[in-house]
């Protein structure tokens, strides 16, 4: 599995399984087949209500922990100086590790100031071997970056050929964070999985829309989690190592952003006052 290197210098799967929206009931099953066609690394979140499948999932695979990369987030309801750091504990508890590979704030709303001085903390104590953000457009990342003493190493945010997030990328960039997609297939939308520039590049490699749009993350330097409850197209997904988009293909696709989020607004303040009704969705960590 190809690898991406953190500010830091720890090395970090490209490419990785996400359980977002996978029900808690079915998490440990689906981790098993990720973990089963090839999946190293798991992307998790406290507002999934499933960390605690992904913890039962890899104890069982038998796979060692050091070639398991877990990845989570704190949920708004549990920033704050003390709070973040017992929601850390929560975390650890329910994924059965005594260490967490990243760990990010989910959502640009709350204390994220004292939430993130929390995961520098646990980063120092050895907790969390890297750590970062979730959703933080430019200007919440800049002003992070510039108040806290470790600059995020990972920003996860809505990347996919339809929003490919160029302008934010240059903002990471200067910072050194490096950026990690959510929806990278964009979860069906705009006709996706018939979208005729990309089913065109796929008849000429012999590959799916799909495979076309995470190879060509891939070959962005996107680090990539995406999700499937079915283990055959787990391995599909997987299977994007063994071609190469070439230079017509990757322009072709670079003409699809529409450089706009086709999900949410986090600037809209309606959007942020229903993140605040959104705050009761996880019970903050006892």
């Amino acid at each position: 599995m190809q690898t991406i290197k953190l500010s830091n210098g720890v090395e970090m799967p490209q490419m990785g399984y996400g359980v977002y929206q996978i029900p808690p009931e079915e998490c440990e099953r689906c981790v098993s087949d990720a973990l089963n066609v090839g999946y190293r690394m798991i992307d998790t979140a406290q507002a999934y209500w499933n960390e605690e499948g992904v913890g039962r999932a890899w104890k069982k695979s038998g796979i060692r922990r050091e070639d398991i990369f877990l990845v989570t987030k704190v949920w708004i309801s549990n920033y704050g100086e003390g709070q973040t750091m017992k929601s850390i504990e929560e975390s650890l508890r329910k994924l059965q590790t005594d260490y967490i590979d990243l760990m990010l704030l989910h959502q640009p709303f709350c204390d994220r100031y004292g939430a993130y001085r929390d995961l520098e903390k646990a980063y120092k104590s050895g907790k969390l071997r890297a750590i970062g953000v979730s959703n933080f457009y430019p200007d919440h990342l800049v002003d992070l970056a510039a108040n806290m003493e470790i600059a995020p190493m990972v920003n996860q945010v809505e990347t996919h050929v339809f929003n490919q997030q160029l302008e934010a990328r240059k903002y990471m960039d200067e910072i050194g964070t490096r950026i990690m997609s959510w929806g990278p297939l964009a979860e069906g939308k705009n006709n996706f999985f018939h979208y005729p520039t990309l089913a065109g590049i796929g008849a000429k490699h012999n590959k799916s829309v799909a495979q076309v749009a995470l190879r060509w993350l891939i070959q962005s330097g996107v680090i990539i989690i995406p999700k499937s409850s079915r283990k055959e197209r787990m391995a599909e997904n997987l299977n994007i190592f063994d071609f190469e988009l070439d230079a017509d293909d990757m322009s072709a696709i670079a003409m699809l952003d529409e450089k706009r989020s086709l999900f949410i607004d986090h600037h809209d303040g309606q959007m942020a006052k229903q993140f605040m009704d959104w705050r009761s969705l996880v019970k903050p960590a006892q």
